[in-house]
C-alpha cells in the first residue's frame, strides 16, 4: 500500500482529489463535518419533495466527462443526462421574457430578431470565446499556479492579446452588442464569478461558451446524482469516507503534519489534502506559526456573492416556468453595486427560479411543483428570519406578478438558508457561497496557494484556491492538488 493520505472535505473537491489520489496507490480517508457528503451541492427530501441545496446548473459537460475518463470510465456509467431546450428562460417584465434556445440557429435567430446584426456578432463572438475555453478550460485552470514559470511557455504568454487577460468583461460584450438585453443576457454567468462585469477579465466570456455551445445539462435525479457518482467511484477505489467527523486539528511538527485530530483521536497521515474551507482551515486547524496568511489578508479578499434560497414545495402545477428561470426585471447594474460596492442587502434585486419538477417529474409528488428561489447578496451581511421574510414576501410578489398566477396559498414545504447557515453547515468565510472572486487581482498566482510552503506536505483544493468558484473548477481543483500531493511523495520515496 502507498501513503496514507487524509482529505478535509467530502464536496466535489475533496472526493475528486480522494479518487485521484486512491488511483496512485494510496491509503486515502476523508473526514466530513456534516452528515452527508457532497459539501455545497449535499441534498435533502422532505414532504416527497427532494431538493438540490446548492449547485443547478450542470455546464461544461466535458470536465465531468473528462474526470470519470481518468478512472476508465464514462458518466452514462452512473447517470443520465438530458440537454435543456430551451437552456433557461430570462424574464424582463411582466409577459415579456426571451427563451434561449440549446439550437444554435435558433439563437441566432433570437439575438438577431432582438437587434439588428447580432447573429453574426454572436458568431464572431463564440469564435473568440472558443478559443479562450480551449486555452482556459484545457491549459490554464490546469497549472497548481504555484510560480509565475509555470506559464511561460504557455498559450497564454504568447497570446494573451487573445485572451484580453486586461480588458474587461463589459467592455468586451460591448464591442459586439447594443442591446441592453443581449447584454445583460451575455453579462449573467459571470455574475456568480465575484465581481461587477466590468472588473472581471474579458478572458471569462468562456463562460459564455459554456453556455450557448457547451449548453445547460441536468442529471436526471438531481446535481447529487453527480456527487453519488463520485462517492460510488471513490469507495470502488479504496476511499474511506467518515462523515461527522469534523477535523479538529491538523498535527504539524518540524515543518511537517503528521496527522488530524479527530473526536478527540489523533490519527497518523503522510500528508494532507484540505478541500473544506480554505480560510476556517488555516485560522483554525493549524497553529498560528504555520499560517502563510493573516486575518488582514483574508479581509481584504474580493469575495464571490453569498445567496439567499428559499426551498419551496408547492401543492399544485405551476405556469409559465421553464427549468431554469432568471428574473432581470429589475435594474442589474444597482443590484451589482449593493453585492459587491456598498455591501448591503440589496434594494431591488435580480433573482433566480429553479423549477426542476420541470423537468424532472421524480423530485416531487405528482401534481406538485419543486421551487429553488436563489438571490444573490453580499457576503458578510447581518442575517436574521425578519430580513429573510422580507425577501421571501418581495420575492413572491414578483414572481406571481410576473408569471401572472397565485402560489403562495399552495406552499405546502418551505425553508430558506442564508449567510448563517453557509457558516455553520461549511464554516463558510463571511458565509459566502461561491468563493473567491475571479477578478485580475485574484487570478492564477495571485489566489491563496494550493501549498502551504510552512508546511511542507499540506495542500489545499476548493473554490477559495485556484482555479476558483464553481462546479467544474472544483474538480479541476481537486485534480490539480492531488497531482502536487502526488509529485510530493515521489521526491521523498
Amino acid at each position: 500500500m502507498g501513503n496514507k493520505i487524509g482529505v478535509i472535505g467530502a464536496g466535489y473537491a475533496g472526493l475528486a482529489a480522494a479518487c485521484y489520489l486512491a488511483k496512485e496507490g494510496n491509503e486515502v480517508s476523508i473526514y466530513e463535518k456534516n452528515d452527508s457528503i457532497g459539501g455545497r451541492s449535499r441534498q435533502f427530501i422532505e414532504d416527497g419533495f427532494t431538493f438540490d441545496m446548492g449547485p443547478s446548473w450542470y455546464w461544461m459537460p466535458d470536465v465531468f466527462e473528462t474526470f470519470f475518463n481518468d478512472f476508465g470510465k464514462k458518466v452514462s456509467d452512473y447517470y443520465t443526462l438530458k440537454r435543456l431546450s430551451p437552456s433557461y428562460r430570462v424574464y424582463f417584465g411582466e409577459a415579456d421574457a426571451v427563451d434561449l434556445p440549446s439550437d444554435l440557429e435558433e439563437l441566432y435567430a433570437t439575438f438577431e430578431s432582438i437587434e439588428k446584426g447580432s447573429a453574426a456578432q454572436l458568431r464572431k463572438f463564440l469564435q473568440d470565446a472558443k478559443y479562450k475555453y480551449d486555452v482556459g478550460i484545457n491549459e490554464f485552470v490546469q497549472k497548481p499556479s504555484l510560480s509565475v514559470m509555470e506559464f511561460a511557455s504557455f498559450k497564454v504568454l504568447k497570446g494573451a492579446v487573445r485572451l484580453n487577460l486586461f480588458k474587461s468583461f463589459s467592455k468586451f460584450v460591448r464591442q459586439y452588442f447594443k442591446h441592453p438585453r443581449l447584454i445583460q443576457i451575455l453579462e449573467f454567468p459571470v455574475l456568480f464569478l465575484g465581481a461587477k462585469p466590468e472588473n472581471i477579465p474579458a478572458l471569462y466570456s468562456l463562460m459564455n461558451f459554456a453556455d450557448i455551445v457547451g449548453g445547460t445539462w441536468y442529471p436526471e435525479g438531481g446535481m447529487f446524482k453527480v456527487i453519488e457518482a463520485m462517492e460510488s467511484l471513490a469507495l470502488e477505489l479504496g476511499v474511506k469516507i467518515h462523515t461527522n467527523s469534523p477535523v479538529e486539528k491538523i498535527l504539524v511538527a518540524n515543518g511537517k503534519s503528521n496527522g488530524l485530530q479527530v473526536g478527540g483521536i489523533e490519527l497518523d497521515f503522510d500528508s494532507i489534502l484540505a478541500a473544506a474551507d480554505y480560510h476556517f482551515v488555516e485560522q483554525n486547524l493549524i497553529p498560528k506559526e504555520f499560517r502563510k496568511y493573516d486575518e488582514k489578508y483574508w479581509d481584504s479578499r474580493v469575495m464571490a456573492p453569498s445567496c439567499l434560497l428559499f426551498y419551496l414545495g408547492v401543492d399544485k402545477r405551476v405556469d409559465n416556468l421553464l427549468h431554469h428561470n432568471l428574473f432581470f426585471d429589475r435594474d442589474f447594474s444597482q443590484h451589482a453595486v449593493e453585492i459587491y460596492d456598498t455591501v448591503e442587502w440589496p434594494s431591488d434585486p435580480l433573482f433566480y427560479v429553479c423549477a426542476p419538477s420541470v423537468t424532472d417529474p421524480t423530485v416531487a409528488p405528482e401534481g406538485k411543483e419543486n421551487l429553488f428561489l436563489l438571490m444573490p447578496i453580499a457576503p458578510g451581511l447581518e442575517d436574521d428570519n425578519d430580513t429573510r421574510e422580507k425577501y421571501y414576501d418581495l420575492l413572491m410578489d414578483r414572481l406571481e406578478a410576473i408569471t401572472n398566477q397565485e402560489i403562495r396559498s399552495s406552499i405546502i414545504y418551505k425553508k430558506s438558508y442564508a449567510l448563517k447557515d453557509f457558516v455553520m453547515d461549511y464554516n463558510a468565510f463571511k458565509g459566502n457561497a461561491y468563493g473567491l472572486a475571479n477578478t485580475l487581482k485574484q487570478t492564477a498566482i495571485l489566489k491563496p496557494t494550493m501549498h502551504n510552503s510552512k508546511i511542507k506536505n499540506l495542500f489545499f483544493a476548493g473554490q477559495l484556491t485556484v482555479p476558483g468558484p464553481g462546479v467544474p473548477p472544483s474538480l479541476i481543483s481537486g485534480k490539480v492538488a492531488a497531482a502536487e500531493t502526488t509529485k510530493y511523495l515521489k521526491k521523498l520515496a
